[in-house]
């Protein structure tokens, strides 16, 4: 038997968690346990025991709670809370996709978005995907890409929430993306993240040449990137918070103790141990055990 704990997690606004959810889910792992609010109406923790995988916990809380739009995660009662923050960005700390973005400033979206698409299902390789779009944008004027920045892109509901709360209670957060610097920089910065990483476009008079530097960041650099901070902090995989929602998150997501697919494609979420389909970034807080009086605000 292993001691575990399913989060719970709604929606103040527009699915609240009830009783009869609980109900319906001690029912369905014909268990019981004690219950923990984390959120009044908002999340709670189940904690029994269980000779079940957690994964199959998961699958078995989420079938009772069909019809409804709340997220449910199993973990282990021990080690809930992370000492590593690794993020992707694009549709996970910002909803946009950066790089479509650019594509519709300079009339070029639809064709990029097909073969974002393409990428985050894992049709395409990341760095032949990413070839083909920058190749489509080529001349593009580098104020652009500032004013994109300020007009197009906007934060994920709870991101701040959620790497300013880790950061307080003493984690490390990294935002590592397969998109640009360019764009890593500002909203690391914005959102409180300790580094990042992203790929560096080129410049030649002040407009882009349709490449970017060499090696190209993708979905092995965010794995070298997790182990890498693993072994410099004295961390391991186990003590990682992974998550984002494409292919190219894959391998982080897989080796990090908790890999969770932020509304994910199918690609990911095969990997992830956790799914968030319908709440923001602070389902990831209450995933670790953190109540929302913990929760930093500012």
């Amino acid at each position: 038997m292993t001691s575990y704990v399913l989060t719970l997690i709604g929606n103040a606004k527009s699915a609240l968690v009830e009783p009869v959810h609980i109900e319906r889910v001690w029912q369905r792992l014909a268990t019981t346990g004690r219950v923990d609010w984390l959120a009044a109406e908002e999340a709670c923790d189940l904690f029994f025991d269980s000779p079940l995988a957690a994964t199959e916990i998961t699958e078995q809380a989420l079938e009772a709670l069909s019809g409804t739009a709340l997220d449910a995660v199993c973990t282990a009662n021990q080690g809930r809370r992370k000492k590593l923050l690794i993020s992707d960005m694009d549709s996970t700390v910002i909803n946009q996709e950066c790089i479509d973005e650019l594509g519709d400033a300079i009339g070029v979206g639809a064709q990029i978005r097909e073969i974002t698409a393409a990428g985050i299902r894992g049709d395409v390789s990341f760095s032949d995907a990413l070839r083909q779009r920058l190749a489509l944008m080529k001349g593009m004027d580098r104020n652009l890409l500032e004013s994109v920045y300020e007009d197009r892109i906007s934060l994920q509901q709870g991101a701040r929430i959620c790497v300013q709360t880790m950061r307080h209670h003493g984690a490390f957060s990294i935002l590592v993306s397969g998109g640009f610097s360019f764009f890593t920089r500002r909203i690391a910065e914005r959102i409180g993240f300790d580094d990042h990483r992203g790929n560096e476009l080129r410049f030649e008079d002040g407009k882009l040449t349709g490449e970017v530097a060499e090696p190209i960041l993708g979905r092995t650099a965010k794995l070298d990137a997790l182990l890498s901070l693993c072994d410099e902090k004295g961390l391991t995989p186990a003590d990682v918070l992974a998550v984002g929602d494409g292919a190219n998150d894959n391998k982080m997501i897989q080796a990090a103790g908790l890999g969770v697919a932020f509304h994910g494609s199918d690609s990911v979420r095969k990997q992830a141990n956790a799914c968030i389909d319908h709440g923001d970034l602070t389902a990831l807080l209450y995933i670790q055990g953190f109540r929302k009086s913990e929760f930093v605000l500012s």
